[in-house]
């Protein structure tokens, strides 16, 4: 027997994965379940040092999000996930790898222990792909206030931004995929996109066949 649904919000650093992970469970009573980001040793040291600390970092990341995914998936409750464990591979350790932060040979080790752990593991009914321009990106990050992201590179945003649409184009082979156009859009305080995302997604989990639509908020449901 298949538990209660799953929902994932994915999205580079700063889209308000966060915000829209407590609006979704609250407006449809599910418990959410957010990334560990707040006790993370690792996190003030890989921005300073992205060469010396993105393996542990990443490591890190991975062992919590799997806890956290065994958890959820282990419940019959209908759940709501901040950024999920295919993120951590797919995205991040795969663009530090890219562009020389992490070694042949760490990658390599990381993508082993992530295969064997994710390998038994129940994916999302529906990932909610929160999409923004590194522009966008860049003030929300500031507008959080993070001491540790304020120096953030542009570039390694937009590396990021370009394997979250290579991996979002893969998954919506065999899964669910909203992605939503955040640009423009302020997903705190205007209550017309908020309530308008809530109704697209909330459509979305009514349906059953795989694959990607996009949604620019206000505009309704379109196929891509």
């Amino acid at each position: 027997m298949r538990p209660g649904k799953f929902v994932a919000v994915a999205g580079n650093i700063g889209v308000g994965k966060t915000n829209l992970t407590t609006l979704l469970a609250n407006h449809l009573g599910w418990r959410a379940y957010y990334e560990p980001v707040i006790d993370n040793p690792y996190l003030d040291d890989f921005y300073q040092d992205m060469e010396r600390w993105a393996f542990h970092l990443q490591v890190f990341f991975l062992s919590k999000r799997f806890e956290i995914h065994r958890e959820m998936v282990g419940s019959e409750a209908p759940c709501i996930q901040d950024r999920t464990i295919y993120e951590d591979m797919e995205i991040f350790a795969a663009t530090l790898h890219r562009q020389g932060f992490m070694s042949d040979r760490d990658h390599s080790n990381y993508v082993d222990l992530f295969n064997a752990m994710t390998s038994f593991l129940r994916t999302p009914d529906l990932i909610v792909y929160l999409r923004a321009g590194v522009d966008t990106l860049v003030e929300r990050i500031l507008c959080r206030g993070r001491e540790c992201e304020r120096d953030i590179d542009s570039d390694y945003l937009a590396a990021l931004n370009g394997a979250y649409e290579d991996w979002v184009a893969r998954a919506s082979r065999t899964t669910r995929v909203l992605t939503v156009e955040t640009d423009g859009v302020n997903l705190v305080s205007d209550e017309s996109a908020i309530d308008g995302t809530l109704e697209d997604i909330v459509g979305i989990l009514g349906l059953e066949e795989v694959g990607e639509r996009t949604v620019r908020i206000g505009a309704g449901v379109a196929g891509t």
